[in-house]
């Protein structure tokens, strides 16, 4: 089975970066794709970005285009998701999810998921 493990974040200011790894056990992660989605408080969980097993990328909120690059390891069964330029809106709980291949920003669609990090950028 299938355990996403995430690490990684913190508190920061506007303006900071922060580097987010989801890293697998039980399974490689070579024939999944691994989305990043977040949550913040009062907030429905949102797709951020994601990466298809062929390591093709989209980002799923045009807010974080630009800023937010998402990339895996297969090597080291490892997922990340680089936020930089944070800003205050980019406060949530942040979790990766895998499911076999494609991308999507349905959640429902995700049967593998990490606990979470908390992400909170404020001055």
């Amino acid at each position: 089975q299938l355990q996403l493990v995430e690490s990684g974040g913190g508190s920061v200011q506007p303006g900071g970066s922060l580097r987010l790894s989801c890293v697998a056990s039980g399974r490689t992660l070579d024939d999944y794709a691994i989305a990043w989605f977040r949550q913040a408080p009062g907030k429905e969980r949102e797709g951020v970005s994601c990466i298809r097993s062929d390591g093709s990328t989209i980002d799923y909120v045009d807010s974080v285009k630009g800023r937010f690059t998402v990339s895996r390891d297969n090597a080291k069964n490892t997922a990340y998701l680089q936020m930089n330029s944070l800003e205050p809106e980019d406060t949530a709980v942040y979790r990766c999810a895998a499911r076999p291949m494609f991308c999507t920003p349905r959640y429902p669609n995700y049967n593998n998921w990490g606990q979470g990090t908390q992400v909170t950028v404020s001055s």
